[in-house]
């Protein structure tokens, strides 16, 4: 069944309405009609099942049939601060990271960014990020669309409303991520439900950035051996931890 995101004061009395881009999708490329049936996502973890009733120039209403939870959306909140890298990387970022299941991006300009931006430059940007973001989501059926934050300081980032923040430092020799996640299950504790993973640009983190974020409570940690491209940490990290989490 095809699916569609709409905002939830799209909803109301039993009745949704779909407007803008997905009106011409729908009619001219999915060429849906009256009485087939969709299924739509108000990006609050709440799915509906509903009929088309009537489809004009600008609008497509539709009746809700029914409504649930969605059953898509990871226990853990997880947000990605991205040190910002070079020409479209981050794109791939969002997109990758949405479809495993990241809750929230948020970009930052790091000592050693190849791209210095202005934050005002970056918000010109962000709308692009958002909509990647927007596509991702629907093609994997998320549950929410992931915000995508404006360009941080995080040397102003409140670090302490995670239950867990891990910064991946390439040059950490004492605790690898894989050690982090198992201890966890060892204590027989309850899981974290808020989790931050902290990546750097191209160049890296500088040591003065390294000693600030793990002073504010990130876990330094190893990804494993090699070194990975920052397009490559992100994903390849959030995956391992939506794995151990959601055991």
């Amino acid at each position: 069944m095809h699916r569609f995101f709409v905002a939830p004061e799209a909803i109301a009395n039993g009745t949704a309405v779909i407007e803008g881009e997905d009106v011409q999708h729908m009619k001219k490329v999915l060429r849906l009609s009256y009485g087939d049936e969709v299924t739509l996502c108000d990006g609050r973890k709440t799915e509906y099942t509903a009929r088309i009733e009537r489809m004009e120039k600008e609008c497509i209403t539709l009746q809700i049939l029914a409504s649930a939870s969605s059953e898509t959306e990871p226990r853990c909140s997880v947000t990605l601060y991205q040190g910002l890298p070079k020409a479209g990387k981050l794109e791939t970022i969002v997109q990758k990271c949405v479809e495993l299941g990241v809750s929230r991006i948020i970009p930052f300009q790091a000592a050693r960014s190849v791209v210095q931006l202005s934050a005002g430059d970056f918000e010109k940007k962000r709308l692009r990020y958002a909509r990647v973001a927007y596509e991702a989501a629907k093609q994997s059926r998320r549950g929410i669309i992931p915000e995508i934050g404006g360009l941080a300081d995080l040397s102003t980032e409140n670090l302490s409303e995670y239950d867990l923040v891990l910064l991946a430092y390439e040059n950490e020799e004492r605790q690898g991520l894989k050690d982090c996640l198992e201890a966890i299950d060892k204590k027989g504790t309850e899981k974290p439900k808020k989790i931050a993973i902290i990546i750097g640009p191209e160049g890296g983190f500088s040591e003065n950035e390294v000693k600030l974020m793990t002073e504010s409570g990130a876990r330094s940690v190893t990804l494993g051996k090699t070194i990975l491209r920052t397009e490559t940490a992100g994903p390849a990290m959030l995956a391992m931890i939506m794995y151990a989490m959601e055991l």
